[in-house]
Parts: structure tokens; C-alpha cells; sequence
């Protein structure tokens, strides 16, 4: 075969996959901890790393949200996990 011939298969589509709101919480919970680049957690858990900055920054959002709050930063970080986990 060719170099063009093979040039020409496309490779077949990877099954969509679904992930638990929890999975997703710990997947941003590792990269907040800041040990490991985004990009490191995704390669670990053979994600992209485009989904994984997606959970980051959606994570992030309704953080700030509950923050608006005016509530104690432990009880906005009980929210935090509680709505990632419901929401992601």
C-alpha cells in the first residue's frame, strides 16, 4: 500500500464517552492542586485536554457564582463541589 493510499483511510471514530459529575470533579481537583499542567491530567486519564479546561472552567463559573454570595469560603467550596458534581 501506498503512502497515499493510507493517507486516504480515515481512522475510525473513537465511542463517545460519558463521564460521572463526580469523575469530573476529581479530574478538576487534580489540576487545581496545581502539581500537574492541565494538560499532564488529561494525558494521565487519556482525555482531551480541551474537555478537560471545558470541566476547569465550568467548574470555576458556578464557583464564582456562589461566591456572589457573600458566604464563608468554606461553605462556598462545599457549594463549589456540590454543584460541580450536579452540574458537570
Amino acid at each position: 500500500m501506498s503512502i497515499m493510499e493510507s493517507m486516504g483511510r480515515k481512522k475510525p471514530r473513537r465511542t463517545r464517552r460519558s463521564f460521572t459529575p463526580e469523575f469530573k470533579a476529581e479530574i478538576v481537583g487534580l489540576c487545581r492542586r496545581g502539581d500537574r499542567s492541565v494538560g499532564q491530567v488529561a494525558k494521565d486519564f487519556e482525555l482531551t485536554e480541551t474537555a478537560v479546561r471545558d470541566w476547569v472552567k465550568q467548574a470555576s463559573a458556578i464557583a464564582g457564582s456562589a461566591r456572589h454570595l457573600a458566604l464563608s469560603s468554606s461553605t462556598c467550596r462545599r457549594i463549589d463541589t456540590l454543584l460541580s458534581s450536579l452540574c458537570l
